[in-house]
């Protein structure tokens, strides 16, 4: 009897512990649009006129001016659309924004350049050494505890604007 509770404690434990996840529900209001202001490194959640969550953010690892090429390590400025997810992204979770727009496109052709594209918010890598900002190729990054909020919270076509 004793080894047979040991067994079922045991099978409880393991279950347990596959039960957790990288995934959350959010069960409160709707992300109307997210906002980012990259000077301040900050990214704002909102419902409406209502900031749900802010969040402290690094950028690409040259944050100053807009996107424009593929490899300038900018992030870009302007009105996006949440596009895509990743769940198994190598930066722990990740939702895409839609960068290149068509205006971003056509200036980079303009130039005889590519304008580049895989702008995501996401999380840190798994081997991340703390300490490092604006360490991204572009994209907008924050804590992994604080991606799985988001990834919880945000949808696709969820409108994003980038400031500056």
């Amino acid at each position: 009897m004793r080894w047979l509770s040991m067994v079922l404690i045991l099978v409880v434990a393991f279950g347990a512990a596959g039960c957790a996840s990288k995934f959350k529900n959010y069960y409160g209001p709707k992300v109307t649009h997210v906002v980012v202001y990259k000077e301040q490194r900050k990214m704002h959640l909102l419902h409406h006129n209502t900031v749900l969550k802010s969040y402290d953010i690094d950028l690409g690892f040259a944050p100053e001016g807009h996107k424009q090429f593929e490899g300038d390590g900018r992030t870009p400025e302007g009105q996006y659309w949440i596009d895509r997810r990743n769940p198994n992204s190598a930066f722990y979770l990740s939702i895409g924004i839609s960068y290149p727009n068509a205006d971003d496109r056509a200036y980079a052709k303009s130039q005889g350049k590519s304008p580049g594209g895989d702008i995501f918010i996401h999380g840190q890598p798994e081997l991340f050494k703390a300490g490092k900002d604006d360490w991204t190729a572009g994209c907008i990054s924050v804590t992994n505890r604080e991606m799985r909020d988001i990834y919880a919270m945000v949808k696709n076509g969820t409108q994003v604007w980038i400031y500056p």
